[in-house]
């Protein structure tokens, strides 16, 4: 039989519950013979010639509403996946594929749940079983994508994407999650800031931020400013140049102000400081702010389901038939009473405090501590779907203000 060999990554030092691998050893979660996922798309779109006319970084560019009309119908023919946002019967958005750019939407609505799950989705195979007398035969599940276009989606979904990255190449290299990313040029859109739940700019980014994405469009009168930045992103407009023009001085200026305006907007509603609520939470594990947040937890992962930057799984074997299955992993949250459950039936975490408590400190200690990176981008779905009012947004500032007040009593 052919064994199949998974290790936990190593665990964070002040949580020594978590198993530990050694620091020396990068391991993968791969099957032999699954070939690991390469950069196979990532000059999918590079460009047989320099661009005419312009150079893409360093010259604005712009598309007319019609002209990506037909942009993305040539997509489209060619085989390639485009998924945008798209609205629902309720006046939410979604994030889909679509056929033509008129089942797109580009409007205020920011689309519910994130990008995530194009990437990691809700549940899949990672590989399949079959008895084979006194062996089992294993098949992996594909690691290899078709290309595809990411049209319109918020910069706090994909600066989430690179959050995530991390996790996804730390002690193992994730086939499925970099296989997907390979495929997919992202064009991403600069958001109006309207709603009152975002805040992502108190995590260090922004309504028009482009970190993580390939492309910015930014909505002008008449179409779009687009603006490359990534070499895919570079190569995408070099292959489609034609649909471009060099931007007008009007579109440029209304540009700006757009984003000017949206990101005033976006900061009103939260300023923070992520480092010092880091190392508040570092030093205060067992505070009595924890017990007030537990009350009005009800742990449905409602947060977790929506987060752009929510990643935990479980992985589950099921049988398929006599002698076949297949093992499968699915989106799971820390919220739940079952997820630190141990088979002894001892559960380290088994008051919804400290479920909490985890949410709060693996987004903002823990995985900044190991990253470098907040696990959060801002996009204020948790506060928006929390059946129990639970706000994220209160819940930084108190902690921030309790920082404060310690400082100020040094």
């Amino acid at each position: 039989m052919r064994r199949v060999r998974t290790r936990l990554p190593r665990g964070h030092p002040h949580h020594a519950h978590q198993p530990q691998a050694p620091a020396d050893r990068r391991g993968e979660l791969r099957l032999r013979g699954q070939r690991r996922s390469g950069n196979r798309f990532a000059h999918r779109y590079l460009p047989r010639r320099r661009p005419r006319g312009f150079h893409p970084m360093s010259a604005a560019t712009y598309i007319s509403a019609e002209q990506l009309s037909v942009l993305v119908a040539e997509l489209v023919a060619a085989g390639t996946r485009v998924v945008a946002p798209v609205s629902a019967a309720d006046g939410t958005a979604n994030y889909s594929e679509i056929e033509t750019l008129a089942q797109a939407t580009f409007n205020d609505a920011l689309p519910m749940p994130s990008l995530k799950g194009h990437f990691l989705p809700p549940s899949e195979p990672l590989l399949s079983w079959r008895q084979n007398g006194g062996d089992v035969e294993l098949t992996p599940a594909p690691n290899c994508f078709a290309a595809q276009v990411v049209l319109g989606a918020r910069p706090c979904d994909v600066a989430a994407l690179n959050v995530v990255d991390s996790v996804m190449n730390w002690d193992y290299h994730d086939d499925l999650w970099n296989g997907r990313r390979d495929a997919s040029t992202i064009i991403s859109i600069a958001c109006p800031g309207v709603d009152e739940s975002c805040f992502c700019s108190a995590v260090g980014l922004g309504p028009d931020a482009t970190r993580g994405t390939d492309a910015l469009l930014v909505a002008v009168e008449g179409g779009y400013l687009f603006e490359p930045v990534s070499e895919k992103g570079e190569a995408f407009l070099g292959e489609y140049e034609r649909f471009f023009t060099a931007a007008p001085d009007t579109a440029l200026a209304a540009g700006e102000a757009f984003r000017a305006e949206a990101r005033a907007r976006v900061e009103a509603n939260l300023n923070i400081d992520t480092k010092r609520i880091e190392h508040w939470i570092d030093g205060h594990f067992d505070d009595d702010f924890w017990p007030t947040l537990g009350p009005r937890c009800n742990g449905c992962g409602a947060c977790a389901s929506v987060c752009p930057t929510c990643h935990c799984f479980d992985i589950t074997d099921e049988q398929t038939g006599v002698g076949t299955g297949v093992r499968r992993r699915s989106w799971d949250t820390c919220q739940a009473k079952k997820f630190t459950l141990h088979a002894s039936g001892h559960n380290p975490r088994d008051d919804q405090n400290s479920r909490h408590r985890q949410r709060i400190s693996h987004k903002f200690y823990i995985y900044p501590s190991k990253f470098g990176d907040v696990l959060c981008t801002g996009c204020g779905r948790c506060v928006r779907v929390c059946p129990a009012g639970q706000d994220l947004i209160e819940i930084l500032q108190g902690i921030d203000q309790l920082a404060l007040s310690e400082e100020g009593s040094l």
